[in-house]
């Protein structure tokens, strides 16, 4: 199972602007969108996220701006990936720590999830991540 990948979503680039498509259950959106939300008005250097959840899957697009997404499987593997094109979008499905590094000031992160909203899929606390993710493996 594929637990992050960074996702080139089509775009029709025109010269009076571009456009790009998200459609649920295709190689740009891999999952049914069940809710969308996003985050804007956030400061330079503010980090957000700090959770991973049990079985939601994501799709986060910065659509305006620059933000660096580190991801971590709670192994040893962290990778950051910074989002600055709005034709991209980072998957991360279950199982993933992920934090959101705001680099340039009133960027907009756009996240479609396969799930509503449930506080029972959120894991806040990183040990008990790490815990989680341990005992999933066996």
């Amino acid at each position: 199972m594929i637990k992050y990948k960074l996702i080139q979503r089509p775009g029709l680039n025109k010269s009076e602007g571009s456009l790009c498509v998200a459609e649920a259950n295709s190689e740009d959106v891999p999952f049914d969108i069940k809710r969308v939300y996003y985050s804007y008005g956030v400061e330079s250097g503010v980090t957000r996220g700090m959770h991973a959840h049990k079985t939601l899957e994501q799709l986060l697009i910065c659509v305006y701006g620059e933000i660096e997404v580190t991801v971590d499987n709670g192994k040893g593997k962290i990778e950051n990936i910074v989002l600055n094109d709005p034709s991209e979008g980072l998957y991360v499905g279950p199982s993933m720590w992920r934090t959101m590094k705001w680099l340039r000031s009133d960027s907009v992160m756009l996240v479609l999830a396969s799930q509503h909203y449930d506080s029972n899929d959120y894991i806040r606390d990183y040990d008990e991540f790490v815990a989680w993710v341990s005992k999933e493996c066996k």
